[in-house]
């Protein structure tokens, strides 16, 4: 067979290099328009490149460089021709001062309908605290905005964004398949209300790592039809912890399964790791959880299955759950209770939690042992469990 002489593999080579080059488009949203100026809005301009990259069958990458660019509510949608769209943020996207702009809308910045799309670094400022005083003042304001949303999408990465403020939700996470944030910080006041950390409702492989969320509301929510979760070294403080639930708000409801929450850190905050379903009939469930290697430090319920959930005690439904709780674990949860009943299971009288188990559980109050307490709960334990386990 014949070879081609020496000569020319060098410029095959280059040739090679060049075309891989070409095959990645590489936007800058100043060249779209976008000001760095916090003050000139650059909504359109983000558009713009986003429907550059959908459209290319290339390999794309938004970058977004250092400043601050005003956004109004956008959403960015698929279905794109390119399965590779990465957002590279080295600014920060700001909200209008202003909170009814955005405040009206589901969302401020969201995601619909994409195949891979990955955000690098940035932050999110969506100005939530005029809103927050607001409904503090009792006065009619919107419900506000989730900051970020990703809604019927998969093979979605979030890695080292920072969100700030959110008027409602930061992040939402629905109906998706395959995402894994990493790295993701979430800062917001803890009266913030219904400031949710990151919320996943309806979807499978979720992954959270190495993040740190501190905020007026759970630090991370999961909702009906949430399966294969795994979550690991999340620190959570202030805030309401990391929640299943709630649940059973609606009787035809799809369930929880398959989720980890291991290596996690809750400092000072209303709950460490709940259970939480309505007081009303449902087809719900909430199966093969495990919570392991967990600190409290200071925490008011450290672990709390609470089927009787009803905030503020307002317009309860005063039923029974019909949610199941079956099969969840803790394991190696040791710290601190700011309240003398550390383990508080309240479950289903039609419908008792089953397959409990405490695992080397140690809980104090004040320096003393804390208490435990049970409703409808059946279980195992091994190991040191302290407060004495009362299943």
């Amino acid at each position: 067979m014949a070879t081609l002489p020496h000569l020319f593999l060098p410029l095959i080579l280059f040739l090679s290099f060049n075309s891989s080059l070409a095959a990645l488009l590489n936007l800058n949203v100043l060249s779209f328009g976008a000001k760095p100026d916090g003050t000139t809005d650059s909504t359109n301009a983000f558009l713009s490149a986003w429907t550059r990259a959908c459209a290319s069958t290339n390999p794309a990458t938004i970058y977004v460089p250092k400043g601050r660019f005003l956004l109004r509510s956008v959403n960015f949608r698929g279905k794109c021709n390119n399965n590779a769209i990465s957002f590279r943020i080295d600014g920060t996207l700001v909200a209008p001062v202003d909170y009814r702009i955005i405040g009206k809308a589901d969302n401020w910045i969201s995601f619909q309908y994409v195949d891979d799309v990955s955000i690098y670094g940035g932050k999110l400022d969506a100005k939530g605290t005029g809103l927050w005083a607001c409904k503090n003042s009792g006065k009619g304001c919107p419900s506000g905005a989730t900051t970020l949303s990703f809604s019927n999408s998969k093979n979605v990465v979030v890695d080292r964004l920072t969100s700030l403020n959110s008027q409602m939700f930061h992040i939402v996470i629905n109906g998706c398949h395959n995402v894994k944030m990493q790295g993701v910080t979430v800062i917001a006041s803890g009266n913030s209300p219904n400031t949710d950390g990151i919320h996943v409702q309806l979807s499978s492989g979720v992954t959270i790592l190495n993040s740190n969320i501190q905020t007026g509301d759970d630090c991370i929510s999961i909702g009906p039809g949430a399966t294969n979760l795994w979550i690991e070294k999340i620190t959570c403080g202030p805030g309401h912890g990391i929640s299943i639930g709630s649940l059973g708000k609606d009787q035809n409801e799809a369930g929880v399964q398959n989720v980890t929450v291991k290596t996690a850190k809750f400092m000072g905050t209303q709950n460490g790791v709940r259970i939480k379903s309505w007081a009303r009939p449902s087809s719900g469930f909430a199966r093969n959880i495990v919570f392991q290697h967990i600190v409290m430090k200071n925490v008011e319920n450290p672990i709390v299955i609470d089927q009787n959930y009803c905030p503020g005690n307002k317009n309860c439904p005063d039923q029974v759950s019909g949610v199941k709780v079956s099969n969840v674990r803790y394991q190696d949860i040791h710290g601190t209770s700011a309240t003398q009943v550390a383990v508080k299971f309240d479950c289903s009288a039609k419908h008792p939690c089953s397959g409990i188990r405490l695992e080397e559980v140690k809980l104090t109050y004040k320096n003393e042992v804390a208490e435990a307490s049970c409703k409808h709960a059946a279980g195992t334990i091994s190991g040191v469990v302290q407060p004495t386990s009362c299943l």
